[in-house]
């Protein structure tokens, strides 16, 4: 049986045919890119599934999506920190948990990465432009900065990707203090980190590009190997 990963939704309003209702949603480019790898994906209902589902998964998949909400890291939102999902928070969190208590294969994407570091500790910056030396990670709505990348030699990401390669990015937001158990393993060429992982795991990778949205799957090969 192929390996079951789980993988984090969204809930918003959408409209298709004459329906304008909420809906729990993922682009599909997430599960393709596991079906693709050799894994059996599984959506997480935002709001609607518990922390017990875990001990059902072989490994977890972290979507990207809205902002985490800064009150979970000790912060009151910033000006440009504006769309945040509550519901999504307390259930990706309970989640997320349960995933590292078990030490299930973990890869972390985007806002997944964001949420996995103030899981465990850290804190993020809200608005990246506004950082001096940085440069845009998000070109607008629906569109992805391409930035290169460089990996730190002999980490699991360069092992997985090495370093040069082009990825697409779309955030606004990055990692700020660094949690404990987490190690910077990818940069931007701004030294924006855009990838960590836990040293110790079995596999906990997270990474603030969108793997998903290029034909590149060697980061989807690592988690679901690890998972079956």
């Amino acid at each position: 049986m192929r390996p079951l990963i789980g993988i984090s939704t969204y809930r918003e309003q959408a409209r298709w045919g004459y329906w304008d209702v909420p809906a729990v949603l993922l682009p599909a480019d997430y599960a393709d890119a596991v079906a693709d790898v050799g894994g059996e994906p599984v959506l997480l209902p935002t709001a609607a599934v518990s922390a017990g589902v875990v001990a059902h998964l072989d490994g977890l998949v972290l979507a990207g999506g809205a902002d985490v909400d800064p009150a979970r890291y000790g912060e009151e939102p910033g000006p440009h920190t504006t769309a945040v999902r509550p519901d999504r928070d307390a259930v990706e969190v309970a989640v997320l948990q349960a995933a590292l208590d078990r030490d299930l294969p973990l890869l972390a994407i985007c806002r997944g990465m964001q949420l996995l570091n103030v899981v465990l500790g850290g804190t993020l910056l809200q608005h990246l432009p506004a950082v001096p030396g940085t440069e845009p990670h998000q070109l607008g709505p629906g569109l992805y900065a391409e930035r290169t990348i460089r990996t730190a030699p002999g980490s699991a990401l360069d092992l997985l990707i090495g370093p040069g390669d082009t990825v697409h990015c779309h955030h606004h937001q990055a990692l700020d203090r660094i949690a404990a158990g987490l190690t910077p393993s990818a940069w931007a060429e701004d030294d924006v980190v855009e990838g960590v992982e836990a040293a110790g795991r079995r596999f906990c990778l997270a990474v603030q590009w969108h793997p998903e949205a290029g034909e590149e799957r060697r980061l989807f090969e690592g988690l679901v190997a690890a998972a079956g």
